[in-house]
């Protein structure tokens, strides 16, 4: 039955619409951290549809509200009142640390950062945006030609004129010997370097832990290092918190708290595990900014009933039962136990990240040489052994991404990692 669905998929959909797997799985349901195929085979799932089933699969409190408020109307649009969008806005922009917040609701992190880039060049009248090497941001025209990361930049053309700034990768590039003071400061003098040999750019938009580009992130402080160039200048600064928003880092609710020493971001977009697999995304912005746009907008999706209904619900349990407390503490413990199967393995470079949001780079042993048919191979034996994980990286997709649902247990943590360990074993 899969392999006809299978067939199916490559007669009707895109040849680049990727999947998994030689042998692609389909997800029929799942419960807790754990997802069945169609064969019936059950899988702890470490990556949750991309970031994206933050407390967990069939949650009942979630799926509680979604049957009740589909007896009620699924949607209306913007252009009626909608009392679970407000309460929503209400409760995300309280939560945000972003001053006199405003919330616009999108359906995905890419329509997000596209709304985000629409806000910060009309308000500053620029079409010049700096981003991160290494970056990703999403599929669509606008947020492609923001993306630093090759294998997601299907074409060079874009309304925008991008500039790649350094710091988003601490390991690889000119920098990675330095110390962590020194590569701060390498960053902002690149910075203000760069800055001298443009017009004045709109924004500065940056993952706080790059996720596609594998799980990656710089030192903390550096992007409250680069707020204060940019701050000088009016230059905004937008946090893309698409996957690590929410409490998946363990130690802040937003990754942008990392590098809180000179304020909170101007804009913060947000999407994935709000919604448990819900299609909500979303941007905070001070009013000031949020407010700049001089012509009629609606949005007709985003926000609707059935969907703000799924996000109240999950960020109620999720902030009801700590589970950015259990990221850190559970998320603690995996790391540790992968470090330490690291460093009996040569082919594991790095094992880097936080709380349940951690990535694992694979190189051919003896050098720093990506080696993404070794991710492939560890991809495949994890699933041999009962695991969903995901890979991503930057030049060559070498890195394996560990991103389970933040009410993982201990013990979970631990048979993920014991699986884990026999997946690295198996091919070096």
């Amino acid at each position: 039955m899969t392999k006809d669905l299978f067939a199916r998929h490559r007669s009707v959909l895109p040849d680049w619409l990727a999947l998994y797997y030689d042998d692609p799985l389909e997800i029929t349901h799942g419960e807790g951290r754990h997802v069945w195929d169609a064969d019936g085979r059950r899988y702890l799932d470490f990556f949750g549809g991309i970031l994206t089933t933050m407390t967990a699969h069939a949650l009942p409190e979630v799926t509680k509200a979604v049957s009740e408020q589909a007896g009620r109307v699924l949607h209306s649009s913007t252009l009626y009142l909608n009392r679970p969008m407000v309460e929503l806005a209400e409760r995300i922009a309280q939560l945000s640390g972003v001053p006199d917040a405003r919330v616009f609701f999108t359906t995905s992190g890419t329509e997000a950062n596209d709304t985000a880039l629409l806000l910060a060049t009309t308000y500053r009248r620029s079409n010049t945006v700096l981003a991160m090497r290494n970056s990703y941001h999403g599929r669509s025209f606008g947020a492609v030609g923001i993306t630093g990361n090759r294998s997601w930049s299907p074409t060079s053309l874009s309304p925008l004129q991008t500039l790649y700034v350094h710091g988003g990768v601490r390991t690889r590039g000119p920098y990675a010997s330095f110390s962590d003071a020194e590569f701060i400061a390498a960053c902002v003098a690149d910075l203000k370097d760069l800055l001298g040999h443009t017009r004045p750019p709109a924004a500065l938009i940056a993952e706080p832990i790059q996720g596609v580009g594998g799980f990656t992130s710089p030192p903390d402080g550096l992007y409250a290092a680069f707020r204060e160039v940019l701050a000088e200048r009016g230059i905004l600064w937008i946090a893309d918190e698409v996957q690590t928003g929410w409490g998946r880092t363990g130690e802040h609710f937003w990754g942008w708290q990392a590098h809180a020493r000179s304020g909170p971001p101007d804009l913060v977009t947000f999407a994935k595990g709000i919604g448990n697999g819900a299609s909500i995304g979303g941007v905070i912005a001070r009013a000031e900014i949020m407010n700049c746009l001089d012509s009629n907008s609606i949005s007709t999706f985003g926000g609707t009933q059935i969907t703000m209904a799924a996000g109240l619900a999950n960020l109620t349990y999720l902030l009801e039962h700590d589970l950015q407390g259990n990221a850190r503490r559970v998320g603690g413990l995996l790391m540790e136990r992968l470090r330490a199967l690291a460093a009996q393995i040569p082919a594991v470079r790095e094992v880097r990240g936080r709380g349940l949001m951690l990535g694992i780079e694979l190189t051919r042993p003896g050098t720093d040489q990506a080696d993404p048919e070794a991710a492939s191979a560890v991809l495949e034996a994890a699933r041999d052994g009962g695991l969903l994980i995901g890979k991503g990286g930057g030049h060559d997709t070498s890195v394996l991404r560990i991103a389970p649902p933040l009410s993982l247990t201990v013990a979970e943590a631990e048979e993920g990692a014991a699986i884990l360990e026999d997946a690295l074993r198996s091919v070096g």
